[in-house]
């Protein structure tokens, strides 16, 4: 059971987080201080550093939530599904189910237009491709390990994550030059591009 001080903490670091992501959205990410976000939620400047390493930790707080919610769906699909189909079927799930784990922290709609902050800030977005080479490697790790390959000698992990994380690039980029910036729509283009995506890597990979 949480504690009245566990609470007092996980709300100070809740109304930070909710500062930062609608200062961002609305002023711009470069133009936003720390000091501003500190202020708006009538706090110290050494406050803020308690809960977040500085302003790119925020902007990715909720984006490494549903990061990790989406690698524990994965994790959790059944062993007979193919790597492609596994991660099919986690993605869709992800999306299916992540408007409960973005609302621990942050209104959805929040959430949405950070997403579309991130893809049209130069800092931001070199900072999310950099992250995104890492939840890659996750990915592809645990792809091996649930087909029983070893991901160093054997470069079909990497190389389904590789065509599947270039499936959600597209998917973010086009979705973000759309004009339907709602939950739906992002699901909707991730079904159509993957449903596009040769079939070069379906099927299982163990040995008969």
């Amino acid at each position: 059971m949480e504690t009245l001080r566990e609470r007092k903490k996980r709300r100070t670091r809740e109304s930070l987080l909710r500062a930062a992501l609608e200062l961002f959205t609305t002023q711009g990410y470069e133009r936003t201080t720390v000091d501003e976000i500190a202020a708006a939620c009538e706090v110290s400047q050494r406050t803020f550093f308690r809960y977040f390493a500085g302003k790119e930790d925020a902007a990715f707080a909720v984006q490494e939530m549903t990061e990790a919610h989406f690698l524990a769906a994965l994790r959790a699909r059944p062993p007979h599904e193919a790597p492609m189909e596994a991660l099919r079927h986690a993605v869709l799930q992800d999306w299916d189910s992540i408007r409960e784990t973005v609302e621990s922290a942050v209104p959805m709609e929040l959430y949405l237009r950070m997403y579309r902050t991130i893809e049209s800030t130069p800092a931001l977005l070199a900072a999310h491709l950099r992250r995104s080479t890492a939840v890659e490697e996750s990915l592809a790790r645990l792809l091996a390990e649930r087909e029983g390959v070893d991901v160093d000698t054997d470069p079909r992990p990497r190389l389904a994550v590789a065509v599947f994380g270039g499936v959600i690039r597209v998917t973010e980029r086009q979705w973000c030059l759309g004009r339907d910036f709602s939950l739906e729509a992002v699901r909707s283009l991730t079904v159509s591009y993957l449903d596009q995506v040769s079939s070069a890597l379906q099927g299982n990979w163990r040995a008969n």
